[in-house]
C-alpha cells in the first residue's frame, strides 16, 4: 500500500527514494560511516531507550541506531519524514520491531509530551525554511524528555574553500534558500531559542557538515 506524503513547505525528496541509498554516500565522500557512528555515540543509548529520527529518510541511519536497543525493553527508534515514498522505501528494506517508520511533519509531531530519550536528524535541516527548523526544534524540546539529547548532524558555517564552494554551489543548482540559512551559521543560534542548552559544535566533516550536541533542561 502506498504512504501519501505530508503536507509540508519544506522540500520532500520523493524523486529521490529509489536512489537515495546509492547517492548519499557518494555525496559524503566516505565519510558517511564515521559520522553515523559518532551521531549514535552521542546519544549514550541505552536498550531501554525510544528514539526519533527527524527526517529519516529511507532509515539507513535509523536502522543503525536501533541495533542498541531492545524490544524485550521497549525500545526502539522512530523514524519520521515527510516523503512518502521515502517511508515505503524505509518500510522495505528496514522496518523491524524496534525499527519504525511513519510518514510525519517534523514541525507538527503527534507524539506526547516527554515521550522520547533522543532525538537525532542527518543532513534534513537544510531542506527547510527558517521558521520550520524553529517549530520543528520546538517540537524536538517538547517531546524529550528531562534532559534527553539531541543530536544534529547537517550543513554549518563552512570552515575551509572546498567547504564553501560546495556549499554555495549546493545553495544555487538546488535553488534551496533554506542552505543559505544553514551556511550563515544560524542552527545553534535556533535550538536555543527552541529551548535547548548551548549546543556544543563535536566535529566537522568536509569543511561544511557540523555535528552538534544538545540537551533538553532537567
Amino acid at each position: 500500500m502506498s504512504i501519501k506524503s505530508v503536507p509540508t513547505r519544506g522540500r520532500t525528496l520523493d524523486g529521490a527514494a529509489s536512489i537515495y541509498d546509492f547517492c548519499e554516500p557518494l555525496l559524503l565522500l566516505g565519510k558517511q560511516k564515521e559520522m553515523n557512528d559518532l551521531v549514535i555515540s552521542l546519544m549514550q543509548i541505552e536498550p531501554s531507550h525510544r528514539i526519533l529520527d527527524i527526517g529519516c529518510g529511507t532509515g539507513f541511519i535509523t536502522h543503525l541506531a536501533s541495533r542498541n536497543v531492545s524490544a524485550a525493553e521497549s525500545g526502539y527508534v522512530l523514524g519520521i519524514d515527510a516523503a512518502g515514498k521515502m517511508i515505503e522505501e524505509a518500510r522495505k528494506l528496514r522496518g523491524t520491531e524496534t525499527c519504525r517508520f511513519e510518514a510525519v511533519a517534523a514541525e507538527d509531531l503527534p507524539y506526547e509530551d516527554s515521550s522520547f530519550d533522543s532525538v537525532f536528524s542527518t543532513m534534513f535541516y537544510h531542506h527547510i525554511p527558517l521558521d520550520l527548523k524553529l517549530k520543528s526544534l520546538k517540537e524536538a524540546y517538547r517531546v524529550l524528555k528531562p534532559g534527553g539529547r539531541l543530536v544534529i548532524a547537517d550543513m554549518h558555517k563552512p570552515t575551509s574553500f572546498f567547504g564553501a564552494l560546495t556549499s554555495h554551489i549546493s545553495r544555487w543548482l538546488l535553488f534551496q534558500p533554506q542552505i543559505a540559512e544553514n551556511i550563515k551559521g544560524l542552527m545553534p543560534d535556533v535550538m536555543v531559542e527552541a529551548g535547548f542548552k548551548e549546543p556544543e559544535l563535536v566535529k566537522t566533516y568536509l569543511g561544511y557538515i557540523a555535528i552538534f550536541s544538545t540537551q533538553k533542561n532537567q
